[in-house]
């Protein structure tokens, strides 16, 4: 699609697919470091005596679920302070994805948001199912800290863009995303405190979700979305790993209204600042 017409979407819908973005050569970098992590998890369980073999036939999508099948108590939900990889750099910092993120925020200076994630979604695993919300109703609960600094600047009005990529087939069956289109305009919904997650409240959502879409996509597309848009994660009914990244780009000028300030990804102004190579990306640490 042609830049005004992302732009035009982002805009109507609360979120926009971009088919094929993401190079080939950018998945195998983080499909690189990932293999490698599993291979670290298999080894640690091994010497833990949890396993008696690795698993090392199995696929990317496979493996993981086998190494923690009857181990689920250790099994992680999602990695992010681990995500300061060489090969993550290819994908947080893709210039096909930052320069249409540039035209969605309408400047240069972006800003990283301090919220990265690699999520390996496991079979019927709630732990994993995540409930209907919005990325802002996080931002105002406080879980992730607060910018004392950002006294007076309201969630709604951070300037962001969220985005999320598969690393296997997005399929219903195996938990992919579902969104309601335009729900970024209704304003910040009410959340309540679950178990593994917000939700938004009944009253707010009951409404809305008959309007529900899936987001089925295949690895290198590209989902672009709202902070402010309703969204959530379906439970995986499959026996494999719904492998998938999300990460956010966000109006550098502005606080992230966390504790921690992220990374820049572009600037025109202070180009020094910017994260520019792999070497230098695995130098730093989640902050």
């Amino acid at each position: 699609m042609q830049l005004d017409t992302i732009e035009q979407e982002f805009n109507e819908q609360g979120y926009v697919v971009l088919r094929g973005l993401l190079p080939d050569v950018v998945l195998r970098a983080v499909g690189n470091d990932l293999e490698r992590w599993v291979d670290e998890q298999a080894t640690a369980l091994l010497a833990d005596g949890l396993l008696e073999q690795s698993y090392a036939e199995q696929t990317f999508a496979r493996r993981l679920a086998c190494l923690y099948a009857g181990h689920m108590e250790r099994a992680p939900n999602s990695l992010r302070r681990e995500l300061h990889w060489e090969g993550m750099f290819e994908l947080f910092f893709c210039p096909a994805v930052v320069d249409v993120v540039e035209r969605l925020l309408g400047m240069s200076e972006i800003r990283l948001y301090p919220n990265y994630t690699v999520r390996p979604k496991f079979p019927q695993d709630a732990a994993t199912e995540v409930l209907w919300h919005q990325d802002a109703g996080y931002t105002a609960s406080g879980l992730h800290g607060r910018d004392d600094a950002a006294a007076g600047q309201s969630v709604d009005a951070l300037r962001m863009v969220n985005v999320w990529a598969p690393l296997v087939p997005a399929r219903r069956a195996n938990g992919c995303m579902q969104f309601v289109p335009k729900s970024h305009r209704l304003g910040l919904a009410r959340h309540e405190r679950r178990r593994h997650y917000l939700e938004i409240s009944a009253a707010e959502i009951t409404a809305q979700q008959a309007h529900a879409i899936d987001v089925e996509c295949d690895p290198g597309d590209v989902v672009l979305f709202s902070n402010m848009l309703y969204h959530r994660g379906l439970p995986n009914g499959t026996d494999t790993i719904r492998w998938s990244c999300d990460w956010r780009y966000q109006d550098a000028r502005q606080s992230t209204m966390r504790s921690e300030v992220g990374h820049m990804a572009r600037s025109l102004q202070a180009p020094e600042t910017v994260v520019s190579s792999p070497a230098q990306w695995a130098s730093l640490s989640f902050r």
